[in-house]
């Protein structure tokens, strides 16, 4: 067997994407160099790695555990790499992660003078619902993940970082009152838009909701917590959403905050990883810098917080 670095990167992301078009893509290649650099790994095997049917390339069972064994060794190598410089004073390497929707709005604030401070670290970054997210955790794909609500039956370490508000949100055009405290049992009224299942945003409501014994009427249910911003301002209906996404329009007056009593409904975002997780350098140093700055940065970016709930 003579197979390279380059097949084996090449190899993996086949595997991943199960295309040779969308690999290409994602290594910024043509076509014909991935087909080739996939031809030449299979000669080295005398069982198919890869099969097709019906025009659609499917990754064989043998395959997928050539793929698992690629992705180790790849790693390794990056850690090599990220030893080498880290000797040298540097600090290098991927720094994955996977972010519920919510945490797109805090996470940026978090790694920005890190990725000042170590410009070799090349970071990847997944924004998907929490479902997606506890994915990624279990299947060992990213260093680590931002939460809001703690993934059930995993072992894991973690970091807190700053506090999740959900209120309750409606527009101009909506008939509830802002200059008044409602009871919680507003709620069983109000047409409340939500986000889907599988939603951090979507359980944390739901808990508290079974908690104070409330029925409610989801008049739409939508997959961001954009698309529901976006329909509470043309007034659709109410939404409890996170504060965090509305400061805009908070300041411009397209949303307003109906107060409610036991709101904000409070959680904690929290960067984990899974307990005894092997680490690289990049992502040693990214927790350090994490727990060290993390007062630093709320106080800086996030002091407008405070003054809700």
């Amino acid at each position: 067997m003579n197979y390279t670095l380059h097949q084996l990167k090449v190899f993996s992301v086949i595997a991943e994407y199960q295309s040779i078009t969308k690999a290409a893509e994602a290594l910024h290649l043509t076509q014909p160099a991935v087909s080739i650099q996939l031809r030449n790994f299979q000669d080295q095997f005398q069982i198919p790695l890869t099969e097709v049917v019906r025009r659609q390339l499917y990754i064989t069972d043998f395959g997928k555990e050539i793929a698992d064994a690629c992705t180790n060794i790849l790693n390794e190598v990056d850690e090599i790499n990220g030893k080498i410089l880290s000797y040298q004073g540097q600090i290098s390497g991927k720094l994955k992660l996977s972010v519920v929707s919510t945490g797109k709005y805090i996470m940026p604030y978090f790694l920005n003078d890190f990725l000042k401070l170590h410009p070799g670290v090349e970071l990847q970054m997944d924004v998907t619902n929490k479902a997606e997210v506890v994915e990624s955790l279990v299947n060992n794909e990213v260093d680590f993940s931002l939460v809001s609500v703690m993934p059930d039956l995993l072992q894991l370490d973690s970091v807190p970082l700053m506090e999740n508000k959900l209120m309750l949100v409606g527009s101009r055009q909506n008939q509830l009152k802002t200059d008044k405290v409602y009871r919680p049992k507003i709620l069983e009224t109000a047409e409340l838009i939500s986000r889907e299942k599988g939603s951090g945003t979507r359980q944390t409501t739901e808990a508290f909701l079974a908690k104070e014994k409330l029925q409610v009427r989801r008049k739409l249910e939508l997959k961001s917590n954009e698309a529901v911003k976006q329909a509470v301002i043309a007034g659709l209906g109410h939404a409890i959403m996170p504060l965090i996404g509305i400061k805009n329009e908070l300041s411009l007056g397209d949303l307003d905050i109906i107060p409610v009593e036991k709101l904000p409904i409070k959680s904690m975002w929290q960067l984990v990883w899974v307990k005894n997780k092997k680490h690289g350098p990049a992502a040693k140093e990214f927790v350090k810098h994490i727990s060290s700055h993390k007062d630093q940065i709320i106080q800086e970016q996030f002091s407008w917080y405070e003054q809700y709930g």
